[in-house]
C-alpha cells in the first residue's frame, strides 16, 4: 500500500524544521546558558536532573518535508506530546528553533500564532474534543466560524469534509449519538476544514477498538493519498507507526534515538532500544521490495515486480523456485535487481546490522 505521493520525501521542500529543541520543566535555567550538542547536551541534561529539573525534550532536531507522514513514537513519558506541543507553540521551548516554511515560529507574536493555527495548522487529539451541544455539521464548521466565514460558505465546506470522511447523512447528529470511530472522523473533518498546510495528530486512534483502529488507519492513508498533507503523527504503537509512516523518529527520555524509514529501523536499528521496539514486527510485511533491491543491477530473465510491493508477496514465488526479481520503481520506492537468496538472508538477519544488510 503506497503511503504518500510519488516522490521520495527527502526530495521535497522542508515544511517544518526543528533544531536543538529543549523543553525543561521546573525552575527555568538561565537563558544565557548554552546547552551544547552531542555529549555536551547529554551532560547538560544530567546537570538539569541533578538540580531537580526535568528535561522533557533534549536537543531535538529534524526536518519534515512537504507531503510526508512523519511519525514520532516512544513509550509514555518519552516526550512525544511535549514535542508536538512545542512545534505548535501550545507550550514554549527554552532553547532551540522551530521554522515553518522558513519562518521563525518561536518569534511569532500571540496574534500571529492565532492566525497560523487557524489557517495553516490542523490538530487532532486522542480525546476528539468535540463540543457535545453542537451537531456534526456545527462541530466541523466551528473553526471556519472562528475565521469569520459566513454561515453558507462554512457549512458548504463542512459538508464537503463530512463527505470526505464518510459521514454523509450524519450532519445533524450530536456527538453522543455517534460511535467512537465516527466521533474521530468528525475530529478529522473539523481539522481539515481550514485546509491546513500542516496536520498534527496526537495518538488519534489509541482510544479505539483494534478493528475500528485499523479501519481508521486505512481511511487515514486513503485521505493522505488524495490530499497529500504534511503530517506529524504521534503514537506509542510501533505497528501503527510502521503502517503509516514515511519516516519514524523514536524518542527515549526526551532524546531522539533514531530517525529513519520503517525499513531502516527494522534492518539497521541504532541500538538495542530501537531493536527491542521493532522485535515483534514482521519484517516481511513492513519492508518493501524497493527497500532492498540493488540499484542499477539487472537480472536477465527475472520476474518483474513493483518496488512498493511488500517483501512477503515474494515468498510464495521464492518457495516455488523463483530466484531472481527485476524491481521497477513505484511510488517513493526505487528499483534494481533482487535475488531470492538476498531476500531470505535479509529476513533472517532482521534486526542485525551487518555488511550485507547495510550494502542494500
Amino acid at each position: 500500500m503506497t503511503r504518500s505521493s510519488a516522490a521520495s520525501p527527502a526530495s521535497r521542500p522542508v515544511k517544518i524544521s526543528c533544531r536543538n529543541l529543549w523543553k525543561i520543566y521546573g525552575t527555568p535555567p538561565d537563558r544565557a546558558m548554552r546547552p551544547g550538542q552531542g555529549p555536551a547536551a547529554a551532560e547538560f541534561a544530567r546537570q538539569l536532573r541533578a538540580a531537580g529539573r526535568v528535561p522533557a525534550l533534549v536537543d531535538a532536531s529534524f526536518d519534515v518535508h512537504e507531503g510526508e507522514i512523519f511519525v514520532i513514537m516512544g513509550l509514555s513519558g518519552s516526550g512525544k506530546s511535549t514535542l508536538i506541543r512545542c512545534l505548535t507553540r501550545l507550550i514554549d521551548a527554552e532553547f532551540g528553533e522551530v521554522r515553518l516554511d522558513g519562518e521563525d515560529l518561536l518569534a511569532a507574536t500571540p496574534k500571529q500564532l492565532i492566525d497560523i493555527r487557524r489557517h495553516k495548522m490542523g490538530m487532532v487529539f486522542q480525546n476528539f474534543g468535540l463540543m457535545p451541544h453542537l451537531s456534526v455539521l456545527e462541530n466541523v464548521a466551528y473553526p471556519l466560524k472562528l475565521q469569520g466565514e459566513a454561515k453558507p460558505a462554512r457549512e458548504a465546506r463542512a459538508r464537503q469534509m463530512i463527505s470526505l470522511v464518510g459521514l454523509d447523512g450524519r450532519e445533524q447528529a450530536l456527538p453522543s449519538q455517534l460511535s467512537g470511530g465516527q466521533q474521530q472522523r468528525v475530529g478529522i473533518a473539523r481539522s481539515l476544514a481550514v485546509e491546513p498546510d500542516l496536520w498534527f495528530l496526537d495518538e488519534p486512534f489509541s482510544a479505539l477498538d483494534p478493528m475500528i483502529r485499523r479501519q481508521m488507519q486505512d481511511e487515514f492513508l486513503d485521505l493522505q493519498r488524495r490530499l497529500h498533507k504534511t503530517i506529524v503523527f504521534i503514537t506509542h504503537d510501533i505497528a501503527e507507526a510502521c503502517r503509516l509512516a514515511d519516516r519514524i523518529a523514536i524518542l527515549r527520555d526526551g532524546r531522539i534515538i533514531q530517525i529513519g524509514t520503517p525499513a531502516d529501523l527494522l534492518l539497521r536499528p541504532a541500538d538495542d532500544y530501537v531493536a527491542e521496539f521493532t522485535a515483534d514486527i514482521s519484517p516481511a510485511s513492513v519492508i518493501r521490495v524497493g527497500d532492498i533491491a540493488r540499484p542499477g543491477q539487472e537480472v536477465a530473465g527475472a520476474r518483474t515486480v513493483a518496488g512498493d510491493l511488500p517483501v512477503e508477496a515474494l515468498l510464495t514465488d521464492i518457495a516455488t523456485g523463483t530466484t531472481d526479481f527485476a524491481v521497477q520503481p513505484a511510488g517513493k520506492y526505487g528499483g534494481g535487481g533482487l535475488t531470492a537468496a538476498r531476500v531470505l538472508r535479509i529476513l533472517g538477519r532482521h534486526g542485525r546490522q551487518d555488511d550485507e544488510t547495510a550494502a542494500g
